[in-house]
């Protein structure tokens, strides 16, 4: 998850390589009017009435749903104030508390973090810019227990690092090398930081605190070997130097949003992975005909293009030469010319387990993943996930598995077979999305002729579909949507959430019903244009499993300014307004909805931000019609907000993003991750604190040095109530 307005050195996450002619899904985005707004053309909105017209009204569903066991009808906090101090603000009556941050030792023969670039051992230590993260809880005794709340595992992302001109310089003594070749002892700190780790957390005395020696503690690192399973498993295209059958790889990367799995496991999505690779620039003619130049152009990487970190560029040794994608041997085994097609996948792993390996889900499809969320399940009926691939003008999928859910299966021997059971056959689908309110799941597979005759790439199997999933959704003309990021199940009706975080590339000319809204922002003396703050879609029905659905925008983000008629079309007021959602977990103790911002738009105002959220259903507010010079766009509005239903709970440190959220499942404790604080701070100023962006969470008292860290914090509320009462 990461911004659309970001530094030079981060243009590599504004991947927009989708060039079919597919029509556009993200602009349902609110056109703002206010102080720093300038529309670009005239622009008109008139409300419709309810959404009956369209069949949308009420909340007619049959999908199941999860009994929430402490829900909240009404939020009970103070809204917290926006914010642009260099700290962690809280509403009134709750505590939060810094429990797990860059560098903490995971092992207890690790020495004591120093945060001055001189630390090593970091696959033995927390990893970097933690992102999304679940909750696997623990008896007293220390056994598997789905109803532990004061001891148990949080299974974690460590998404990125904050870098500048390929180096992840607050890591380095001196902030590292900007140039080519990078140092190996360098590249081999960064290999390390990325990744997933399990860690134990335990609460005595009304407070948190993660237990550096527990035997449950792993990393999980670009290095590790990973399985890859379903359709994929063998294919050629997966055949390596280090694989020459295509079935196994070498660590997970990028991992963004997360969640867990109905049978207890943990699910992370690899997102941003394809900057991580480098392809000589006449890498294009030494693969001649290889069907591959165009699906490598189309998740992202042209050749002659610069990697992220150069990390291709450290030596010789298998490690580094991996990240060098170019076709360089007689044949696939003999380089790493299918290096970047082993990631992109969703990942699953047993936290309870440190002697299974982790699994690559390839039946999910490959893409820029942010997490995978599911319905809840029922006895003899499929198992049903949802995915975003984050990226501008991307896609929303749905995956139904072959094999019906057995709640055996919700305490299983195996884990890790049962997700093998699950997620290793099933339909993998994309979504369509209509002008009337309505939209349809369209099956990626060989049987859909659509993909069969491809007349753009070859598909020749199933694996090529699980492979290069993306041309497969472009072939079936899925609609383009404004960065599909974190998806989340409303446990009270089962409606489908999920948050589409912004869009510089939309325009008036291509805003549609699902993504309505174009227009400019002026931030300082920098004006933003396209889907500037972003928006929440939502779809509902009957069953999960079903190819048919409906559809609103829960929630249009704005700044409480913005004119009503055109961007704040949800009446957002200070209490409530934001710009870029981007996490968003559904409470299963208290049905709140949690919505994460990461922002580049509205942070002259305020740092970025949680809010909670208590939804209604899809068809509870009305049609609203927006007008661009001769094009007019009808789309679907859910209710108008108000501090009873949307309140902003937590405020972060300067240039953090919030992201990551679970909780425990008596709803008292919810954990958040703090992501790269201090990410504006310049390279050239490593060496002088004074200079930092940020210097939490130093700042607050944890741990040493003044780098600025990512953290988990744990909420709580003094009463001892449940979180958002």
């Amino acid at each position: 998850m990461t911004h659309d307005i970001q530094r030079p050195d981060q243009i590599f996450n504004q991947e927009a390589s989708n060039t079919s002619s597919n029509p556009s899904f993200d602009q349902v985005l609110e056109s703002r009017l206010s102080r720093r707004h300038m529309l670009r053309g005239a622009m008109g909105v008139a409300g419709m009435g309810l959404l009956g017209a369209t069949g949308l009204a009420g909340c007619a569903t049959g999908a199941p749903m999860t009994p929430v066991a402490h829900a909240i009808t009404s939020l009970g906090f103070k809204p917290v104030a926006k914010s642009m101090a260099d700290t962690v603000l809280v509403p009134e009556g709750y505590s939060a508390q810094i429990v797990y941050a860059l560098g903490d030792p995971l092992a207890a023969n690790v020495p004591a973090f120093k945060n001055d670039g001189t630390d090593g051992q970091f696959d033995q230590r927390a990893g970097d810019h933690h992102d999304g993260m679940e909750w696997f809880g623990l008896d007293a005794q220390g056994k598997p227990s789905r109803n532990g709340s004061a001891r148990g595992l949080i299974a974690m992302n460590h998404e990125a690092t904050t870098d500048e001109k390929l180096s992840s310089f607050f890591i380095h003594a001196d902030g590292g090398t900007a140039t080519l070749p990078r140092p190996a002892a360098e590249v081999d700190k960064e290999l390390m930081i990325h990744g997933l780790s399990v860690v134990e957390m335990r609460r005595e005395g009304g407070r948190w605190a993660y237990q550096p020696g527990s035997p449950y503690n792993r990393r999980v690192t670009t290095l590790s070997q990973a399985a890859i399973h379903g359709p994929a498993r063998g294919s050629e295209h997966l055949v390596t130097k280090y694989a020459p059958d295509g079935t196994k790889v070498r660590g997970t990367l990028n991992n963004c949003g997360a969640g867990p799995t109905p049978w207890g496991t943990y699910v992370s999505g690899e997102e941003n992975w394809f900057g991580y690779f480098f392809r000589d620039a006449k890498d294009d003619d030494a693969r001649k005909k290889d069907k591959q130049v165009t699906a490598l152009k189309r998740y992202g990487r042209k050749a002659g293009e610069a990697s992220r970190h150069g990390w291709e560029s450290a030596g010789s040794n298998d490690i580094y030469a991996r990240w060098n994608n170019s076709a360089s041997g007689a044949s696939a085994r003999d380089d790493y010319r299918n290096e970047m097609n082993t990631f992109g996948y969703i990942v699953e792993l047993d936290p309870y387990d440190k002697t299974q390996m982790l699994r690559k889900r390839s039946a999910l499809g490959r893409m820029g993943h942010e997490n995978v969320t599911f319905s809840p399940v029922e006895s003899g009926k499929p198992v049903v996930a949802y995915m975003g691939d984050d990226s501008r003008g991307e896609y929303m999928y749905k995956f139904v598995s072959k094999a019906l859910w057995d709640s055996a299966d919700a305490e299983p021997h195996n884990r890790l077979a049962a997700g093998d059971k699950y997620l290793d056959q099933g339909t993998l689908y994309v979504a369509r999305f209509k002008d009337d309110g309505m939209g349809e799941w369209v099956e990626l597979s060989m049987n859909n002729p659509a993909i069969a005759g491809s007349s753009r790439f070859e598909f020749t199997s199933d694996a090529d579909i699980a492979i290069f999933t993306r041309l497969a959704a472009d072939a079936v003309g899925a609609t383009k949507m404004d960065r599909p990021e974190w998806g989340g199940v409303n446990p009270r009706n089962g409606e489908i959430y999920f948050s589409l975080t912004n869009n510089s590339k939309r325009t008036a000319e291509t805003t549609d019903a699902a993504n309505p809204r174009y227009y400019s922002d002026k931030k300082g003396g920098k004006e933003q244009k396209g889907n500037v703050n972003g928006h929440i879609l939502r779809m509902a029905q009957t069953r999960p499993a079903d190819t048919h659905f409906r559809w609103d925008i829960f929630l249009f983000a704005s700044e409480a300014g913005a004119d009503r008629s055109t961007v704040n079309l949800s009446n957002l007021t200070d209490e409530n307004d934001l710009s870029s959602p981007d996490g968003l977990v559904f409470s299963k103790a208290t049905g709140v909805c949690w919505i994460e911002t990461d922002d580049g738009a509205y942070t002259d105002v305020t740092n970025c931000m949680l809010l909670a959220a208590l939804p209604g259903h899809v068809g509870d507010g009305a049609k609203k019609t927006l007008t661009y010079g001769d094009k007019t766009v009808t789309t679907y509005a859910g209710k108008a907000q108000s501090p009873a239903t949307l309140k902003r709970f937590l405020v972060g440190p300067k240039g953090a993003e919030i992201t990551g959220i679970c909780e425990t499942p008596d709803g008292k404790t919810l954990f958040i991750n703090i992501q790269h604080p201090g990410e504006n701070t310049a390279m050239a100023d490593v060496g002088n604190p004074a200079k930092f962006e940020s210097q939490w969470p130093a700042n607050a008292g944890y741990g040493a040095g003044q780098r600025p860290r990512s953290a988990t914090i744990a909420i709580t509320k003094q009463d001892g109530g449940a979180i958002g009462s």
